[in-house]
């Protein structure tokens, strides 16, 4: 199992990481469009993002998402902007993310940093020809008194008017939400964007939040991770928050939040990228960092639909000889052995469980293989431990398997022994013979 690297890709914020879709990728993204249409995306701006020279490009990027028929919800910050303000005019501000106390100075500044935030969407999304809206959506309460400090204008959301965002969404308007409420009898109160988007994702069931911000991912212990489950993330913030890096400590506990409430998946991604946006939607890998809930990535059993998706992820392997060949018509026969593992409802990863007749305590497990990307995160032990309990599920007693390449890995990693050819059922040792790879034979007790 190794990795592979992606192209470079024209940015802003150059990263050779990042692979760049070329017009020849088109059908790899058509074929998201399915499942991806008529869905719901809220996409969060970082202020930062608005100010960036790849803003347009951004924009070109969400008229992308709307002609594929994806409804979108723009909800943006206002940092950088607020931070501006403060250094231009020499007034102090009391808080720049409105997590702290937010004085009358304060929102001033707030509600006219989100004014010509706004303004920018606008005209740019205008531009792109969509039809959008600057909305009052959010009904919004003070925090009050906490640790016996008033917050003054630091606000909550009380209620997201999801009928009237709705009612946007639905005639194809892009609503483009502040981060500012409104209290029952009108008062404007300054509210965090990235708590903002976990809220607005749970009111309208969206399968997506997606924070665009100044970030390449979410850093833990100073590496990007591609992707995080959900009861990871959250025992890392209860338990070792420090290792976050502190940029992206507010997008990663309210990921968590959206997570919680019934949003699928967040996405963490650099919104100064070029391409950046499309490349996290419609690629296997991906440029920045997913967040996923439990029932998100899984392993589940191989449907007939699957067959070629299963070809032509094991082909690499065996050119290379890792795998044994099977044309699709061999795997289509064999079907009901194959288990795969999904990431976004791409397969990504294969196994095989196989029961013998004449040696009905043994089961063998094979052709385990994943994608170069996802290689060395830990996929291949779940898929191989999946096996071995429905194995033992089924009254297996002893698990086989047979390598070429990954012998040590079986050996070090899963604990199997290695064995001799005598263990084999007739059929299987038959087969041994005569495909002349001379694998390794190991063992393992269930």
């Amino acid at each position: 199992m190794s990795s592979q690297g992606s192209g470079p890709v024209p940015s802003s914020t150059p990263s050779s990481a990042t692979p760049i879709i070329k017009p020849t990728d088109l059908r790899g993204i058509l074929r998201y469009v399915p499942r991806f249409q008529g869905q719901i995306f809220v996409l969060a701006l970082d202020g930062s993002v608005v100010a960036d020279e790849n803003f347009g490009n951004l924009l070109v990027d969400i008229a992308v998402l709307r002609s594929l028929g994806i409804k979108v919800v723009l909800v943006h910050g206002i940092g950088h902007q607020l931070q501006e303000l403060s250094e231009t005019r020499k007034i102090p501000i009391s808080n720049l993310d409105g997590t702290g106390i937010t004085d009358a100075a304060t929102l001033d500044l707030a509600i006219r940093a989100s004014a010509r935030v706004s303004h920018l969407i606008l005209e740019g999304l205008t531009q792109n020809a969509l039809k959008c809206a600057i909305t009052n959506a959010v009904r919004a309460l003070p925090v009050g008194i906490l640790r016996g400090v008033e917050q003054l204008f630091t606000g909550k959301v009380d209620r997201i008017d999801k009928d009237f965002l709705s009612h946007l969404i639905e005639r194809d308007i892009v609503p483009i939400i502040q981060p500012i409420g409104y209290a029952p009898e009108g008062q404007s109160l300054r509210i965090n964007s990235d708590l903002l988007a976990a809220e607005v994702g749970e009111a309208l069931g969206a399968s997506k939040v997606i924070y665009l911000g100044a970030l390449a991912g979410l850093e833990i212990n100073g590496e990007v991770q591609r992707e995080i489950p959900v009861d990871r993330l959250r025992a890392l913030l209860k338990d070792n928050p420090g290792h976050i890096a502190p940029a992206a400590l507010s997008k990663a506990q309210h990921a968590v939040r959206a997570l919680e409430t019934g949003v699928s998946r967040v996405h963490l991604v650099d919104g100064r990228t070029f391409d950046g946006l499309i490349n996290e939607i419609f690629s296997n890998e991906g440029v920045g960092t997913l967040i996923y809930a439990n029932d998100y990535q899984q392993i589940r059993k191989a449907r007939r639909a699957d067959v070629r998706h299963i070809y032509n992820l094991t082909r690499a392997a065996v050119r290379r000889e890792e795998l044994l060949h099977r044309t699709q018509t061999m795997i289509e026969k064999h079907i009901d052995q194959f288990y795969v593992f999904e990431i976004d409802e791409n397969i990504i990863a294969c196994v095989t469980l196989t029961f013998y007749a004449d040696k009905p305590q043994l089961a063998e497990i094979g052709s385990v293989y994943v994608m170069p990307f996802y290689q060395n995160r830990g996929i291949g032990r779940k898929l191989i431990e999946f096996a071995c309990l429905r194995a033992k599920e089924r009254g297996a007693t002893q698990a086989l398997a047979l390598s070429t390449q990954s012998y040590s890995f079986f050996t070090s990693v899963m604990n199997f022994e290695e064995a001799t050819t005598a263990v084999l059922p007739e059929a299987r040792l038959k087969s041994y013979a005569e495909n002349g790879r001379n694998p390794k034979v190991l063992i393992k007790a269930l």
